[in-house]
Order: C-alpha cells, then sequence, then structure tokens
C-alpha cells in the first residue's frame, strides 16, 4: 500500500477467453491485454473449459502486458478478479482440477435440477413446499436449464460419481483463480449465489442453509467457506508473487462475478440505475435496495459487489452470439487455408451496412434464441432464426434484423425489470461489445422508448469495475467516486418515427414465442 503511483492488477475471464489489465488509483487503464482460450461443446449439451488454459492464458497475457507497457511490478498493491458466473471446477485436497470446468453454457444437469425441483404440488415445474424455502431465504432458485451451477454439481454427482467422491471443494471459475493466487478455496457472498443453498436475508452476514444444503444431496464438506463481498482475501501467494514479481504483500480481493462487477463498471451504482450490457449474452439489471424475486421470469435480487447491497439478476442466453454466428456460418466459413475468413474490421462494417438498411429491415423478424433463453423466460428448448424471410431479402437485411431481434428480446426483459423496481429508468447505460456500435446503441433507444448512454470503452466495462472495486476495498477511493470516474461517449435519444413500428415488431416477438412453444417442446423431446 505504499508504493508510489500504486497499481491494481485485474482478472477478467470471460467465456472466449481472459483479459488482464493494469489501472492506476483513479481507475484509469494504462494497459491491458488478451488471449483465446478454446471452448469445448459436446453433443449432449455440454460445455466446457480446460481451468490449465486459464491459467496459462493469464500468465501469457500478463508477461505481454508488462513487457508492452514497462511498469514498474513493484508498484502493483492490488490484484482484483471477475470472470463468467455460474461455471465449476472440481478440485481434489491438493487444488488439482478432476475434470474440465463446467461452464455456463452446459444443460447436462437440466434432468437433475428438475428432480431436485420436484413436489407433490407444482407451480412452474417447482415443487411449492421448495420453491417457498428457495425464496424465502436465497431471494430465487435454481433454472429449470440446468445451467446453474448447483446443476453442474448435481450432474457430476449423478453421471460422474468417481469425480464427486474425490471431489474436496466445488468452486466457481471466479474462486478457483482466487485459489490459484492465494491458496485460499473460499467463495464470497456473491459468487455463491447460483448454488442456491445461502441465507440471504442479511446481506451482511451470508450464511450456509442447512436445510438447502441437505435438500441438495451434496455434502455440505464440498462446499466452500464463504468470505465477504469485496473483502481481502489476504497476500498473494509466494510462488505467484515470485512468477509475477511482485511484492510479497501484494493483496488480492476476493473478486465478483462478471454481472456484479460490469454493473460497477457501467457506471451505474445508485439505486434504480440501470445498465444493458451485450457481449456473448446480454442482461439488464440495477442496484435496489430490496430482496425480491419474479420466479416466474427467472429474475431476483441477489447480493450485489459493493457490500451491503443487492442487484436484480437476470440473464439472455444470445446476444452477440448472434452476430458472431452469423459471420461465422452465414457470410464468411473459412476454408482449410482460412481464406474466407471475415475481415478484423467485420463490426465496423456491419455499422456501415447496417445504417443504410431501413429499420424494420423491410419486415424480417430475427429469432434470438439459438441456445434456449433464461429470462423473461426459462426455456431450454426455444430456438431462434429467420422470420418472415423471402426472395426479396439479403444479408443486408439479415444483419440489420439481428441487431432487431436482440434488442426487442431484450425489451422483453426492460418490462420485467421495471415492474419489479416499479419504477421507469430515466436513461440506460450501454456497455460490453455491442455497445462499440452507436447503429446498435441507437436502434436499442428506438426499441427502448429510453435515452441510452454509450458509455466510454465499453469493453473495459468488467475490467474496470474489478478495479474499482479492489480501489473501494484498499479504502482507495469511496463509492461516491465511482460515477465520477465512469463517464458516457454520447446519449441516444429514441427517434419517435420508429415507435409504432418496433411497437409492432415487439407484439410479433411475444405471438411468435408462444405459438411455436409447443413446437420447440416436441422437437426437443
Amino acid at each position: 500500500m505504499s508504493a508510489a503511483n500504486p497499481l491494481i492488477l485485474t482478472i477478467d475471464l470471460g467465456t472466449s477467453g481472459p483479459k488482464v489489465a493494469l489501472f492506476d488509483a483513479q481507475a484509469k487503464c494504462l494497459a491491458h491485454e488478451f488471449e483465446d482460450v478454446p471452448l469445448l461443446l459436446y453433443e449432449n449439451g455440454g460445455a466446457e473449459q480446460r481451468p490449465a488454459d486459464w491459467l496459462s492464458a493469464i500468465k501469457s497475457c500478463y508477461k505481454k502486458l508488462i513487457s508492452k507497457s514497462g511498469v514498474d511490478t513493484k508498484r502493483i498493491v492490488g490484484i482484483n478478479c471477475t470472470a463468467q458466473w455460474s461455471g465449476v471446477v472440481a478440485l481434489d485436497e491438493k487444488g488439482k482440477p478432476l475434470m474440465d470446468s463446467i461452464i455456463w453454457m452446459d444443460t447436462r444437469g437440466a434432468k437433475h435440477v428438475s428432480a431436485l425441483a420436484h413436489g407433490p404440488i407444482r407451480v412452474e415445474g417447482y415443487g411449492v413446499g421448495k420453491l417457498l424455502k428457495w425464496i424465502r431465504l436465497t431471494g430465487g432458485g435454481p433454472t429449470k436449464s440446468g445451467k446453474d451451477t448447483i446443476a453442474h454439481m448435481l450432474y457430476i454427482k449423478a453421471e460422474q460419481p468417481k469425480v464427486y467422491e474425490k471431489t474436496h471443494k466445488f468452486l466457481e471459475p471466479k474462486d478457483y483463480i482466487n485459489y490459484w493466487l492465494t491458496g485460499r478455496m473460499v467463495a464470497s457472498y456473491d459468487s455463491i449465489a447460483l448454488y442456491w443453498v445461502t441465507d440471504n436475508r442479511d446481506i451482511n452476514n451470508i450464511t450456509y442453509s442447512e436445510d438447502l444444503v441437505k435438500l441438495t444431496g451434496i455434502a455440505r464438506s464440498k462446499f466452500p467457506d464463504l468470505v465477504p463481498t469485496n473483502s481481502v482475501l489476504g497476500s498473494v501467494s509466494k510462488a505467484v508473487a515470485d512468477e509475477f514479481g511482485l511484492s510479497p504483500d501484494v493483496k488480492v480481493i476476493s473478486g465478483t462475478p462478471d454481472v456484479q462487477s460490469a454493473a460497477i463498471g457501467s457506471g451505474a451504482v445508485r439505486d434504480y440505475e440501470g445498465h444493458f450490457y451485450i457481449g456473448t449474452s446480454s442482461w439488464l439489471v440495477c442496484h435496489v435496495p430490496f430482496k425480491k424475486t419474479d420466479m416466474f421470469h427467472n429474475m431476483g435480487t441477489i447480493p450485489s459487489g459493493i457490500p451491503g447491497r443487492y442487484i436484480i439478476a437476470n440473464e439472455q442466453e444470445s446476444a452477440g452470439a448472434c452476430l458472431n454466428f452469423v459471420k461465422n456460418n452465414l457470410l464468411y466459413y473459412p476454408d482449410e487455408l482460412n481464406t474466407g475468413a471475415a475481415p478484423k474490421d467485420f463490426y465496423k462494417l456491419v455499422d456501415k451496412i447496417v445504417a443504410k438498411v431501413a429499420p424494420g429491415a423491410d419486415g424480417l423478424q430475427f429469432l434470438p434464441w439459438l441456445y434456449g433463453e433464461r429470462s423473461p423466460v426459462d426455456d431450454h428448448n426455444v430456438r431462434g432464426g429467420f422470420y418472415n424471410m423471402s426472395l426479396t431479402h439479403n444479408r443486408t437485411h439479415m444483419l440489420r434484423s439481428v441487431l432487431e431481434g436482440v434488442s426487442l428480446n431484450a425489451k422483453w426483459l426492460l418490462f420485467y425489470v421495471e415492474k419489479m423496481t416499479a419504477k421507469k429508468f430515466d436513461a440506460i447505460n450501454f456497455i460490453g461489445g455491442g455497445a462499440n456500435s452507436a447503429v446498435w446503441s441507437q436502434i436499442v433507444a428506438d426499441i427502448f422508448n429510453r435515452p441510452i448512454r454509450q458509455m466510454k470503452e465499453p469493453l473495459m466495462s468488467n475490467s474496470r469495475g474489478t478495479a474499482l472495486l479492489a480501489l473501494l476495498a484498499l479504502n482507495m477511493i469511496s463509492i461516491d467516486d465511482v460515477s465520477k470516474v465512469v463517464e458516457a461517449n454520447h446519449t441516444f435519444e429514441p427517434n419517435p418515427k420508429h415507435r409504432a413500428m418496433y411497437d409492432e415488431m415487439f407484439a410479433h416477438l411475444l405471438e411468435i414465442y408462444a405459438k411455436n412453444k409447443p413446437i420447440w417442446g416436441k422437437m426437443h423431446k
């Protein structure tokens, strides 16, 4: 803490790979590096990544970061990590992963979590007694999609019993990185939420519920001990300090899942200030001063990355992933020589193309449900595609309809978020890769009928939020400083000329889902 011009090192472990960055004491990013890691997908709904790949990529990024920036590593006083949420790493007693990490996209636990939630009297597939207990204690409950952490653990217990028996602790990806940094196998109040076994009624003293742990059938000893939100875990391990050239007293902060770090990095830290994120997936959340649940639309309030605060949690499965899908499978398909690869400025080209296409894409409507959906419907059977396509449409219409389809789906979520808060957002901060696009920002403003604040460096929001949380934990800033640090590029106002058209398209989206839901159910039996 006594270093001159202190720096914070952040690790943002996304699905595509880690981003490692350096921030100064004013949360200004000095440099960052990113490296891809493989995603392992299986036909039975499996989605995994190798923890060794995470660590290798983090180390590689760090070496490049220090080499290019030329900073004195002794200036680093704190390390904080954020990561993809709803994953699990099974560790043995020596801290060795027993298998690849099951990540948030994995659905193999669906049948096991359905059995867990079953009861004689059911509502939306949940036993009423179990549902009421989950809501009362946790503020939510495991989704039927099988994509929550507890579902992955149940899958391992049922279908990989040898791994389960050898497992000492089940950790979220963020908590696994913290174990590597410190040697402590713990979870924070915020990261433990999707295990659905904690009593969250006292936001400042979250504990395991013996009843909920017993309900899961998972041995209590396999759950990590808990530490407070945004707390100091301790000093970095000697092994990491030596390898990274750090001072031995560098502090490691408990970190937070990506939703909570993005909320801080968006600058929307006051109650009822919303932010909208488009990355691979998307979400629309805000901080609130209460604990509340909307089980019917898969939303609830959970511990925030800010100690003593709640945040509304939700997620939509496919957002930026839809645009990447179109790029990789419909527009550009690399051959063995990779000559068909998309240009490096693909997303800038998309903006130029979409800007020339009239709003509404000449009646073409895209359904973004390419990997099921979580909110406001928990439906892993739903599937997407282009609707109302004709021979008059071309790839320019397809690109515009993808941006509009993702935004229309998010409007569905907006309705229930504002219903839960009983307040209408005055404006919404826009972050993530999608927020790099002025065209997409305007589309969101028009469809939401809300001012959209395109934040500066939107791809750095998770990392910046992580740095801000570290500075808060180390008492180097106050929470009131956050909104002063995070700035917007531009505010996009809704265009009233497009209001009626987008309202009609939104109505079509809801009708298409309702009428096709039975068909999707039959197709996925």
